[in-house]
């Protein structure tokens, strides 16, 4: 006889977006839990709206909810069909894809009947103190939840430095599709012949967004120290994109800037490149939280260098080069050796594919969530 599969309800407004619902598909594909995804019937992104509309083959259930003060995520609520939904059905869990100091995490939390185990996830890897009333928001969500998923091990530790106990929280990485994300040659070549670049010299490539926190002035004074030679490919927007192609204009021919890609192009551009650079540079409010741009490089066997901020290390592990985060100097040795190298690039390119096959795969991150939220009901169970 099969046993019931369990009632998950998760939620988030990132789920508006069908691309975003792969965790809880993953989820789903294990079999062992019917999944019902609450999401905004309707949210304003970066740069358009989105609707809540399934996709076909999906094996969960689009719950799409109208949400108020939609346009500021911190104040954001749901409205009252996920209350509804909540009270009215006996989920097993209630998994929560949204910050816990948000308003929308107290509001799920109150509507969450005591007996049913409720899981919060967070990037944040800072120990910020809130102004009121997101401090209480955040107290209150926390002091509900029954597990927290931390996206990485310095956010756990920011989670334990508040208190909260360890046993209840789990480190489990956002994932990536490793077949969208993969080398492809003909990509590779296309894009390349596109950009006019038809020689075989390294191109050292940038993606997110153009701001100083990302450390592209670390990027470019390290490669105007690199004699050899080189391309550079800067993928995103922001406040430093006017400032980076006066840097660009003093290499005509040799450094492409693209505004914007759709992220179905991500992998495209991804292949483009010989070695991605994440220099990502600490501040007292910021710290890079994870850098999903590194999963992405490693699934499509891009060579990572990266500096030593936040999360940074823990993603790359051995599988890329870390650089101190200031250490101009070093950020031009590590650049030489992977331009000057082709079979040093070719083995960091296969460790960062296994790293992404056996770590950040979706599977793999959602069989670890499956099982945190088993752990969570049984530890639940057993204190009744």
């Amino acid at each position: 006889m099969n046993p019931r599969r369990r009632k998950l309800l998760t939620i988030g407004h990132s789920y508006v977006v069908a691309l975003n619902r792969r965790l809880p598909e993953e989820i789903a594909a294990t079999g062992e839990w019917d999944v019902t995804v609450a999401a905004p019937a309707r949210f304003r992104g970066d740069f358009a709206w989105h609707t809540a509309q399934p996709a076909p083959g999906e094996r969960t259930t689009l719950l799409p909810v109208p949400v108020h003060f939609g346009r500021r995520i911190h104040l954001m609520l749901y409205g009252s069909l996920l209350t509804r939904a909540i009270r009215n059905t006996a989920w097993d869990l209630v998994h929560v894809w949204e910050e816990p100091y948000v308003a929308a995490a107290a509001q799920i939390a109150a509507a969450t009947p005591a007996q049913v185990p409720l899981v919060f996830a967070t990037f944040q890897n800072i120990d910020k103190r809130y102004p009121p009333p997101f401090n209480w928001v955040e107290r209150y969500a926390l002091g509900r939840a029954d597990g927290v998923v931390a996206f990485g091990s310095t956010v756990a530790s920011v989670l334990a430095q508040r208190g909260f106990a360890t046993e209840r929280t789990r480190t489990i990485p956002p994932g990536v599709d490793i077949a969208r994300f993969a080398p492809d040659a003909s990509a590779r070549a296309d894009l390349r012949a596109r950009l006019a670049w038809r020689d075989d010299v390294p191109v050292v490539g940038f993606l997110g967004r153009l701001i100083v926190e990302k450390g592209l002035r670390i990027m470019t004074a390290a490669l105007d120290r690199v004699t050899a030679p080189w391309r550079a490919l800067i993928v995103g927007a922001g406040p430093l994109e006017r400032e980076l192609r006066g840097w660009g204009e003093r290499y005509p021919g040799r450094v492409v800037f693209q505004n914007t890609v759709a992220h179905d192009e991500v992998p495209r551009w991804l292949n483009a490149m010989d070695v991605l650079c994440a220099p990502s540079q600490t501040t007292p409010a910021w710290r890079e939280q994870f850098g999903r741009m590194l999963i992405e490089a490693f699934a499509c066997g891009v060579p990572v260098v990266a500096s030593d901020s936040g999360e940074i290390p823990s993603v790359v592990g051995a599988a890329g080069r870390i650089v101190p985060e200031q250490d101009a100097d070093g950020w031009s040795r590590a650049l030489t050796e992977l331009l000057c190298n082709p079979s040093l690039r070719a083995e960091m390119a296969r460790r960062g594919r296994d790293r992404a096959r056996e770590t950040f795969a979706w599977p793999v991150v959602a069989r670890a969530h499956a099982d945190f939220f088993a752990d969570v009901i049984a530890r639940r169970a057993a204190a009744c």
